[in-house]
């Protein structure tokens, strides 16, 4: 299980440079640099978007995970926990932009966690690794991870390093149930998947460049229930 540890350590160690030498950086790049990185999300989203099979599937998909995730109210209980976690790390360490207003800071730091988490990387690297035991897709998004938390924990500070426990969490979960999850899959149902993950992250790029605030904690169920609709259309709609 060496991926997911790299994956985290990753986190942490950008985290720890940006809060550090943050001060160092200009104001202009510390504005711009997350319009990059939303760019990038997009573009990451996007790729794996295209690799849809069964389009009204993968609509469905978010079109019910998004009810699910309003009718439970996701979103504002991540919140609330993000608040906790936030509030808990600045007990010890203030973060580095206090102009910074509460809603804005809570939206990146929401928007950095999906990012984070939902990775289609982090997910198959997760799996992958659990059948095979090659670790090798998870160390590469380690790189982007890295320098990922060290842009945004320059205005978001030390919080972004409690961001590795909730991946670190997923990828382990990924890991130890590849046995069980992967030889129920079908090259259809990880397509759609995919391209729902990819939706994801491409409306994570516009809620990072502050564009639209996408609700994206409330869209999460969608990657629960993506796989049995693909299957399910696949059998009896196609």
């Amino acid at each position: 299980m060496i991926g997911p540890l790299v994956n985290a350590s990753a986190i942490i160690c950008g985290s720890l440079l940006g809060t550090l030498f943050g001060n160092k950086i200009s104001n202009s790049m510390k504005e711009r640099m997350p319009m990059v990185f939303g760019l990038a999300s997009m573009g990451i989203g996007l790729s794996m978007a295209i690799k849809v099979k069964l389009l009204p599937a993968v609509v469905l998909s978010l079109i019910l995970g998004a009810i699910i995730g309003e009718l439970i109210h996701l979103e504002e209980n991540i919140k609330r926990v993000a608040n906790m976690l936030k509030s808990l790390i600045t007990r010890f360490v203030s973060p580095p932009n206090s102009s910074m207003e509460q809603n804005a800071y809570m939206d990146r730091f929401i928007s950095i966690l999906i990012l984070f988490c939902v990775s289609g990387t982090g997910i198959f690297g997760s799996m992958n690794e659990g059948m095979t035991g090659d670790p090798s897709l998870l160390i590469v998004k380690s790189f982007l991870d890295f320098f990922t938390a060290a842009i945004f924990a320059i205005t978001l500070g030390l919080p972004v390093a409690t961001l590795a426990i909730p991946q670190t969490l997923v990828q382990v979960i990924l890991y130890f149930s590849a046995n069980a999850i992967m030889p129920l899959t079908t090259p259809t149902m990880i397509a759609d998947f995919s391209a729902v993950g990819g939706l994801l992250v491409f409306a994570t790029g516009f809620r990072i460049c502050g564009s639209i605030n996408f609700p994206l904690a409330n869209l999460l169920p969608s990657l629960i229930i993506a796989m049995p609709i693909s299957a399910t259309w696949l059998e009896f709609a196609a």
